[in-house]
This record gives structure tokens, C-alpha cells and sequence, in this order.
């Protein structure tokens, strides 16, 4: 009895958990719905709580290195305190909010490369190893983003990369503690003038704050250097604007200012802000990984998601 004890508090013979979602596809503002499946061990078990969580792969600045973190920014319970019966059988739905700052993960039914979103389930056995199970999520743009992705393709400009920066942007409500960057080459007709763009959306329920940085081309007389642009869309513009002519029209109004936008009153856009709590995922609504949840979701992730970081975004290709 005392072995089969210690077996149990190493998670041998302890109960399992499978997570089923309904359907993958989500996008920013909608839900992600689903069954935690529960099958009890060979003794009774108390469940002190279950949840669920979207996690990806960040970016993040440590003095002069940069390195990825998988961070866990949304977070929901599923279930309280629950007694489990040996090999008893129980299925819990739910249905979990994606936060509308959300970053898109896949683009014309291909997975942005550089990429990753999971989400993670999270049973907490009393007096046992903890169970976890990680379910690969793909995030769909909204039909504003869609309407702007099209008009930087019709642009021309080709997809390099995409990922997700720790930090806050100055000047923009965020609710995430991380923003994502779309990287692009230079489409031929700006190629004199920049030589990449990175495009960051910042969703809200209204809408869409959209940040630009074009990597700016040096003159005979000046060396090269970043510059800024920002614009407000709400969602209603979508189906009713000219995109490819408003897209071309904040290029060439971005790239005819000089340095940053601190003339403009926003500083330098993408300025990090410190960690708050602890880990590298700090914290955020009191729901967040440390430093070793932070790991051992990075491992299922790579392990659940190892050979589906691809896709070439279409027409936009890569490199």
C-alpha cells in the first residue's frame, strides 16, 4: 500500500486527462470551445482544480541577448475541487474567451512561420504530479486584417517572418504583455526607399491600431534608419475601403518622416517595459506560468507541434 502510495504521487497510476477541442480555428474575439476528459487512476483521486490557457513562443530581451520564452497570457478554470473514482469517466465542457489582442497564427490556411499557439490544459491533483495536455490552436485573422494582408500582397511584398515581442508599445492600450511583428520584404516599387517593413496589429473589440516600421534606405548623404507609423481602423472599414490605396498612402506617409515618431508625441514605438512578478512570464490578471511551467509547456509544445511550424503564407512566400 505504502509503494503504491509513493507510485501514485509520481503520477504512476493517477489519473489521465485529454483535451478535445470542438474545433481548433478560432480568431481574436471569439472562443475556443471544448471537453476536458477525465478517466480516474487505480485509487481515488482529489482534483483541487482544473483549467485551461493559450501559450506561445515570445521574444524577450535579457540585457544584450534575445531569447524565446513560452509564455502562458490567458488563462480560465474549468472546474473546482471534484472527487474522482478509479477509472471513473468524466467529460467537463467549456468554452474559453480568446482575448482580442490574440496574435494570428495562420494566414490563407497556412501557419505563419515563426509561429507557434497551444492550449494547455492543467489538472491539479492534491498530494500527486500535476497532469497537463496540450492542444495545437490556429488563430484566423479578422476580416480587417485580412483586407490589409491582401493589399501589402497586392502590394507586392513578400512574408519573411513572424513573432512575438515581450514589451509594451508606447503610446498603445495593450492587454497583452506582448505584441506581434509581421515581417515583409520591400515590394519592388519601394525598394529604393526601404528595405523591409514589420506590421504590428493591436486588436480591440473597435478595432485595430496599426503599427508600421519600415526599415528605411540611406541617402548619398545619411545613413539608414527606422521609421514610424500608426493608424486607428475601426472593424466597420473592412468590407468599404480601397485597402491597396490606403496601405500604399501610410507607406509613403511613413517613410517620408524622418527618425522615430517622438515629433509625433508616441517616442519609439516599441519600448519594453520590465517584468512584473516573477518567471518569464511575469504576470498578467494574476494568471501566469513561472519559470518552470514556462519550460515544460515549451517542451510539449515542441513536442505536440515539431514539423507544423511551416507554411509559406500563400503567395507571399518566404525565404
Amino acid at each position: 500500500m505504502v509503494f503504491k502510495k509513493m507510485l501514485s504521487a509520481f503520477g504512476v497510476g493517477g489519473p489521465s486527462v485529454d483535451t478535445v477541442l470542438t474545433n481548433p480555428n478560432t480568431r481574436p474575439g471569439l472562443t475556443l470551445d471544448g471537453h476536458v476528459n477525465l478517466v480516474g487512476g487505480d485509487a481515488p483521486a482529489s482534483i483541487e482544480q482544473i483549467t485551461v490557457g493559450l501559450v506561445t513562443r515570445v521574444e524577450i530581451e535579457g540585457g544584450d541577448t534575445e531569447y524565446a520564452g513560452i509564455m502562458e497570457f490567458h488563462r480560465m478554470a474549468v472546474s473546482g475541487p471534484l472527487q474522482l473514482a478509479p477509472k471513473q469517466q468524466l467529460s467537463i465542457p467549456f468554452q474559453l474567451p480568446v482575448p482580442w489582442e490574440t496574435p494570428v497564427t495562420d494566414v490563407y490556411g497556412q501557419r505563419l512561420h515563426g509561429m507557434t499557439m497551444g492550449l494547455r490544459t492543467e489538472l491539479a491533483v492534491a498530494r500527486a504530479v500535476d497532469k497537463s495536455d496540450l492542444d495545437q490552436v490556429a488563430v484566423h485573422p479578422l476580416p480587417i486584417h485580412e483586407r490589409i494582408l491582401d493589399a501589402f500582397q497586392a502590394l507586392g511584398f513578400r512574408f519573411k517572418h513572424a513573432d512575438l515581442e515581450r514589451g509594451h508599445i508606447r503610446g498603445v492600450q495593450q492587454t497583452l504583455p506582448f505584441y506581434q511583428e509581421i515581417e515583409f520584404f520591400a515590394a519592388p516599387q519601394y525598394a529604393g526607399t526601404i528595405n523591409e517593413v514589420e506590421l504590428t496589429f493591436v486588436t480591440s473589440q473597435q478595432g485595430v491600431e496599426v503599427i508600421l516600421e519600415c526599415d528605411k534606405r540611406g541617402g548619398f548623404l545619411s545613413a539608414g534608419h527606422d521609421v514610424f507609423g500608426r493608424y486607428a481602423v475601426p472593424h466597420s472599414d473592412a468590407g468599404r475601403t480601397d485597402w491597396v490605396q490606403v496601405v500604399d498612402g501610410w507607406l509613403r506617409e511613413t517613410t517620408s518622416r524622418y527618425g522615430n515618431l517622438r515629433a509625433h508625441g508616441f517616442g519609439a514605438p516599441h519600448g519594453h517595459h520590465g517584468h512584473r512578478g516573477s518567471g518569464m512570464a511575469g504576470m498578467l490578471g494574476g494568471a501566469a506560468l513561472g519559470v518552470a511551467g514556462g519550460l515544460v509547456a515549451g517542451e510539449l509544445i515542441e513536442d505536440a507541434f515539431e514539423g507544423d511550424f511551416g507554411g509559406d503564407f500563400g503567395d507571399f512566400g518566404g525565404e
